[in-house]
């Protein structure tokens, strides 16, 4: 939940090490807050177990943790996403609570492949539903919704690849405003494992102080380490540099499954997406 009225200057990130083997494919989104065009691909399964912070000066921490976010390819170039978040709410006045959070909804569809001269270009809409009890901190109170636009650009062989985008909050809920966000985000393959990157996002006030963030640019760093094919843990932290104090941290596991392939002998599909999907959903 992020805003600004207008932002962003290219960054480059520095920093490096480790071995190579398991493949870490470049991505925005998870764990930074700059999100990508690139849909999970059609029936393969993506899962994180994360915990995410955000401090702010007037608006005290939220922490979202254990919490669970869950994307599925459901048609070629869409993907569905769900986030079910369980929030710990550390507000101004002392006091602790602790429950279910909104649930997030959300579509992304690719609406342009990247080609030598265009950057791929998708849009991500949410829907945040008001599972969460306001009245404890732990919710909006009303459905609210997110609609961004993301371009993604890779150079060298995607050794480097940019992302960039932003749209707008709609919150119609007493206390909270409607506000723009964006982010620029520059990530580096320092090997077939290890996934580095630099972030800057911003965004407009997010409510009354004493409900909602105000407005704020945040500097982040963060990355992804690949122990395998199927798993990865993701990683970022930052802090504001301009306008009101605020801090973000994202650690998680993440694991992928691919879409089914039969066992040419046996008739026997091997552990899926989509059975993993079906398996959430019933």
């Amino acid at each position: 939940m992020f805003r600004m009225s207008s932002i962003l200057a290219r960054l480059l990130c520095l920093v490096g090490t480790l071995l190579a083997c398991s493949q870490a494919h470049a991505q925005a989104g998870p764990p930074y807050q700059t999100d990508d065009p690139d849909p999970v691909d059609y029936h393969h399964f993506e899962m994180y177990a994360f915990s995410l912070s955000d401090s702010s000066q007037h608006a005290g921490t939220t922490l979202l943790a254990p919490s669970y976010e869950m994307n599925f390819g459901i048609a070629p170039r869409t993907q569905f996403h769900f986030v079910l978040p369980f929030v710990n709410a550390f507000n101004p006045d002392g006091t602790v609570t602790h429950g279910v959070g909104d649930i997030e909804l959300g579509v992304k569809l690719k609406l342009l492949p990247e080609s030598k001269l265009i950057p791929e270009t998708g849009i991500f809409p949410f829907v945040e539903l008001p599972t969460g009890d306001a009245s404890r901190g732990l919710g909006v109170g009303k459905t609210w919704y997110r609609v961004p636009v993301w371009f993604k650009k890779g150079f060298q062989d995607d050794k480097w690849t940019e992302y960039l985008g932003g749209g707008e909050a709609i919150v119609p809920q007493t206390g909270y405003y409607n506000y723009p966000f964006a982010g620029f985000l520059s990530q580096h393959k320092f090997t077939e494992k290890l996934v580095l990157g630099v972030e800057l996002f911003g965004h407009g006030a997010e409510g009354r102080p004493d409900v909602a963030g105000d407005r704020a640019i945040l500097a982040d760093f963060g990355g992804y380490y690949a122990f395998g094919d199927h798993f990865q843990l993701l990683f970022a932290g930052g802090h504001s540099v301009v306008w009101a104090p605020e801090t973000y941290t994202y650690l998680a596991a993440y694991w992928t499954w691919p879409k089914a392939k039969e066992d040419d002998k046996s008739g026997k599909e091997e552990a899926s997406g989509e059975n993993l999907f079906r398996a959430f959903t019933h």
